[in-house]
């Protein structure tokens, strides 16, 4: 219950990866931009101080992003941003007490920070957990990484922070010590904590029925946010190293690997019912969108493929320009793709899907889009535009 009425008071809201309800669909409708090639579709451009793949979110009229900078990338930073002016608000910068490494084209800043409403959690892949007030207040930090300090692998950590009510969900899945935790939104201390299976993992969780979704490599489970209890699991026939994280639609589960399967969990304790599983729909690196009965996904190549979610059967698919890293957003019945190139394709959907705009707006994006209060945000390793009206 508590879940369904802080998802209505979000509002216009981005809250958290995905948005805020965490399903990358938004309910903006009629005045979203298509084209963003000229300055009439932009409302406000900003410098950013540091690297970063983690998308921007949308909170009570302010914008906010992590960055990460320095010789090590030990550097962390979170910077808020009026929505209406792009306005810097306040700059907060923090030390990293775990690992820094990453791949090259990333950085310490991959996890989107996610905000229940109230605060700000942002999350670093050193493992670093930050909770500040809307005003840029810290109220706590937790070195996560220091406090395990085998949490890590060499490419970075990049699973994103869960709000559930007042608990914050952050996944540790490293070839070292793999871990799940808890952590109290009021008071930073741990609520409860959970070993996994130790192998790398970058999706995010997922909220579903209450429950919080975790992709491993070799199950997806589903754990009680209140005590951290399995309430179901479901192991995968081919082990995979998850990247696209789990997508929901009503009573099912979608989940990428190597092949997207269709899951319906049942009673507490049982193995979900899996509907079906489709080669043809299994996603590359950005998350899978549900919406209206249809999945959408991005495969390798830069083919956009449209599914039937209660058959799997392929409706419709159009290639599309560029790498894709980013998950895709939704709204107004289009879809919002950018490129690693920062090429962004607006795609009309419906019986076929059309191509309806193609817009160069910097290189080096990794970060999904974040769509609120009539714009859409993009930012990029050097700035954070908001598209939209002025």
């Amino acid at each position: 219950m508590l879940v369904a009425v802080a998802a209505a008071f979000a509002g216009a809201d981005w809250r958290q990866f995905r948005g805020s309800e965490n399903t990358g669909v938004s309910a903006e409708k009629n005045h979203l931009p298509v084209s963003f090639a000229t300055n009439h579709d932009l409302a406000w451009k900003v410098p950013l101080p540091g690297r970063g793949a983690s998308s921007p979110i949308v909170v009570g009229g302010r914008v906010v992003v992590t960055c990460s900078s320095g010789a090590r990338q030990e550097r962390l930073h979170l910077l808020c941003f009026a929505a209406a002016d792009g306005k810097c608000l306040w700059h907060r910068e923090f030390w990293a007490t775990g690992n820094t490494l990453t791949h090259e084209i990333t950085a310490v800043a991959i996890p989107t920070p996610a905000s229940d409403g109230r605060r700000i959690f942002a999350f670093y892949s050193s493992n670093d957990l930050a909770c500040v007030d809307l005003d840029g207040n810290l109220l706590w930090y937790r070195g996560l990484g220091y406090e395990h300090p085998s949490t890590r692998n060499a490419v970075g950590m990049s699973s994103s922070p869960l709000v559930v009510d007042d608990t914050v969900i952050v996944q540790l899945d490293s070839p070292g010590q793999a871990l799940v935790a808890a952590i109290d939104a009021g008071s930073g201390a741990t609520r409860w904590q959970i070993g996994r299976q130790a192998n790398a993992a970058f999706s995010s969780p997922t909220l579903f029925g209450g429950y919080a979704l975790l992709q491993g490599k070799t199950s997806l489970v589903a754990l009680d946010p209140r005590g951290g209890q399995v309430r179901w699991k479901y192991d995968y026939d081919v082990p995979y190293q998850p990247v696209a994280s789990t997508a929901t639609w009503h009573d099912t589960v979608f989940v990428p690997g190597m092949k997207l399967s269709a899951l319906r969990p049942g009673a507490v304790g049982a193995e979900p019912k899996l509907l079906w599983t489709e080669t043809r729909l299994r996603p590359d690196f950005a998350s899978p969108i549900v919406h209206d009965g249809r999945i959408y996904v991005l495969k390798g190549g830069g083919v956009l493929a449209c599914g039937d979610a209660a058959t799997g059967r392929t409706q419709w698919q159009l290639r599309l320009k560029g790498a894709f890293w980013a998950s895709p957003v939704l709204a107004d019945g289009r879809l919002y793709c950018v490129s690693r190139e920062g090429l962004v394709q607006v795609v009309q959907l419906g019986k076929q899907g059309k191509l309806l705009a193609t817009s160069q707006i910097d290189d080096g994006i990794s970060a999904s889009p974040a769509v609120a209060q009539g714009a859409v945000y993009f930012r990029s390793d050097r700035h954070l535009w908001k598209m939209g009206k002025p």
